[in-house]
């Protein structure tokens, strides 16, 4: 009998593991369904009904072949598994979908919509290098990218104006939602007394136009590559400056790197923050600072879901760019690497902290 209870024990582990893997390889399974789910235009059809959506008028509300109509009660299925929908009865046989606050994030109509976000990541040009990894790890590229296309991405953006659009609208939905907590009671203080400010890779100026509006006395400008603030035009208290932050930073009384530095590797990020804290100096202003806006991984209070969200990003960076997502130890030596004096990190925007650095 205990020869059988540790065979059952055994046979126990063993199918756990076996679900263990199918899940992680069947991962990717939940996001083509939830990028089926928002070109079908599933949760605007949901929202835009008011109330909990039969199946029956869902189908109904789609534009889908009538071969295809059983099939859309087993796409629903799986996403409300995953939380982006929630399912409620309506009648005695049939469920009605209910938005869930991830969904509401991709309503084409919500300007803090995450969609361009979502198609950028899941586009097939965009996935071919995470099949390269292995590759990768073999020879001396810098990134899988690199390995896939002979290009790093920042010279494809350049290149390929079709591709720059897409990655400045991504860039720029998260911008968005940034830009509405930045300006909340809890993060407005770090933007108080300020005279100026330089928003070092604003992209489009999403995030220095909020804070411009909630600071009309702060003189702002947006600093990036030539290509992308090309054509732009700026307002009495907002300008756009071409530039490369690796060069020079325009002189300031405090500088903006939002998802900035975790997209270079330690040399890189040392030569932004010495320009930095150059610009610093010669603007000469009260309060200096640098302002990040960044992940600090490996905290033990963090969350699991969260966790696993930052290791993410911080795979992304590893395939796609020369970053990484760093932890408090390796910020504090990056900081002081660079000649500043001091920092603060102020865990409050959910999967990033702010992070002021002082002079």
């Amino acid at each position: 009998m205990e020869f059988q209870s540790r065979e059952q024990a055994d046979n126990a582990k063993l199918v756990k593991a076996q679900s263990h893997i199918w899940n992680h390889i069947f991962n990717f399974i939940n996001s083509m369904s939830l990028k089926c789910a928002v070109e079908l235009g599933i949760p605007d059809a949901i929202h835009n009904y008011g109330k909990p959506m039969p199946l029956s008028q869902l189908v109904a509300s789609l534009q889908i072949h009538p071969s295809k109509t059983s099939f859309v009660q087993r796409l629903m299925r799986i996403l409300v598994h995953s939380n982006f929908f929630t399912a409620k009865d309506v009648t005695s046989n049939e469920v009605g979908y209910v938005l869930t606050d991830s969904s509401m994030l991709l309503l084409k109509d919500n300007p803090l919509n995450l969609i361009p976000y979502l198609f950028i990541m899941l586009d097939p040009f965009v996935l071919k290098p995470w099949h390269q990894m292995s590759t990768w790890f073999k020879n001396d590229d810098p990134t899988s990218f690199e390995t896939e296309y002979g290009i790093t991405v920042w010279d494809h953006a350049s290149q390929v104006p079709q591709f720059n659009e897409i990655l400045n609208d991504a860039m720029a939905s998260d911008a968005r939602l940034i830009s509405k907590l930045l300006v909340d009671d809890k993060c407005k203080g770090v933007f108080e007394g300020l005279e100026s400010l330089v928003d070092v890779g604003g992209g489009t100026g999403t995030v220095a136009k909020a804070i411009v509006k909630a600071f009309p006395q702060l003189e702002c400008t947006v600093l990036d590559l030539p290509h992308v603030v090309a054509d732009l035009e700026g307002s009495q208290n907002l300008k756009y400056v071409g530039g490369d932050m690796f060069e020079a930073i325009p002189p300031s009384n405090a500088i903006l790197l939002k998802w900035i530095l975790h997209n270079w590797n330690d040399e890189e990020c040392l030569k932004i923050l010495k320009n930095c804290k150059e610009a610093l100096r010669m603007s000469k202003g009260e309060g200096s600072k640098v302002i990040v806006i960044d992940m600090v991984v490996g905290d033990e209070n963090t969350d699991h879901e969260l966790a696993e969200t930052q290791l993410f990003f911080d795979m992304l960076m590893m395939v796609f760019l020369t970053g990484k997502q760093r932890n408090k130890e390796e910020w504090a030596n990056l900081i002081f690497s660079a000649g500043f004096s001091n920092y603060k990190i102020i865990p409050i925007l959910g999967l990033r902290s702010l992070i002021e650095i002082y002079p």
